[in-house]
């Protein structure tokens, strides 16, 4: 694989964004801040969460990521603007960070314990909206983030909510969907072994056994309608895959905060870690951590994590010969 250029190239969004990428080795002691080679594929341990909220959470958030020796974690609905993330507290713990977000609503980010690569704020082709907007033109809501990271594509995915079947949100997510299918279906065109993970939280659960919740009705709510999961199923088209079922059968990833949804577990599968052949290939476990629902003040999601092992065909001349 071609080395990586070795400086960050944020595009995407409005020059001021620049500000969105921060990292450690602005301040010289991070941990992975020195020269290591970005293109070099190793294991790494990728998770998503939509942390609704990153200030109101930053302390158990960058625990879970230390106690879970997290490599790469991309974060949505962060909830604020670059300049009002908790970066310090990232960084102490050893993370670069790069953030995008417009306001107190969505929001996506990435921690890394690499340098971020080629951060992109938006993917080609992403629609915006805005309430009452007629045109092609509506403005991009702060729901994409993208970063190469050890050799791996990497975005932080918000999906619409679609509010509605009826909601002008509602054909914005559609649209949303079917222009990320476009995106992966061109990325992975022009680079057929591309490691592409597109991590985060979908809005939607594709089958029956993504959805516990009783008051989520198909033909009636958001998330299971047939649009819905036939857009989820065009994305997979395109080239990517659930690497996390095959190897989690069961689990949800997110329940209500009301009528006692999670004691219940009334809970719905709708985040995920979507990858290319070639991250597919290369997962070596998975997991749901269900426990993070649990405690005091918890997102109403939880953390879905990955095990990679990316390794090249150079590290195998690396390992020791045996001879028997």
């Amino acid at each position: 694989m071609a080395r990586l250029p070795t400086g960050p190239r944020v595009s995407g969004g409005d020059p001021d964004l620049a500000c969105a990428l921060r990292s450690a080795a602005d301040r010289g002691d991070a941990p992975g801040s020195g020269s290591e080679d970005a293109s070099r594929l190793d294991p790494m341990r990728l998770a998503t969460w939509n942390v609704n909220s990153i200030r109101a959470r930053v302390g158990r958030i960058v625990d879970f990521a230390v106690r879970e020796n997290l490599d790469v974690l991309a974060m949505q609905e962060i909830k604020c603007r670059p300049e009002q993330f908790p970066h310090a507290e990232f960084e102490d713990a050893g993370f670069h960070v790069a953030a995008h977000g417009l306001s107190q609503w969505n929001g996506v980010a990435i921690a890394s314990r690499q340098p971020l690569e080629d951060v992109e704020l938006a993917f080609p082709g992403m629609p915006g909206f805005a309430k009452d907007h007629e045109g092609t033109d509506a403005p991009l809501e702060a729901r994409a983030i993208g970063a190469t990271v050890g050799g791996v594509r990497v975005w932080s995915l918000y999906v619409p909510n679609g509010r509605a079947l009826n909601d002008p949100h509602y054909f914005y997510k559609l649209d949303w969907l079917s222009a990320l299918a476009e995106y992966t279906r061109g990325a992975l065109r022009e680079n057929p072994d591309l490691a592409l993970a597109l991590a985060g939280d979908f809005n939607i659960a594709p089958t029956n056994a993504d959805n516990g919740d009783p008051s989520v009705v198909e033909g009636f709510s958001t998330h299971v309608s047939g649009p819905e999961r036939e857009a989820f199923a065009a994305l997979e088209a395109a080239g990517v895959q659930d690497v996390v079922r095959p190897l989690v059968p069961e689990g949800f990833t997110y329940w209500d905060y009301k009528q006692l949804r999670f004691p219940r577990n009334e809970g719905m599968r709708i985040d995920f870690v979507l990858g290319s052949h070639t991250l597919a290939d290369a997962v070596t476990g998975a997991s749901i951590h269900r426990n993070e629902r649990k405690g005091e003040a918890p997102s109403d999601h939880v953390p879905v994590v990955v095990d990679l092992d990316l390794a090249g065909p150079d590290d195998a001349d690396d390992r020791p010969m045996i001879f028997g």
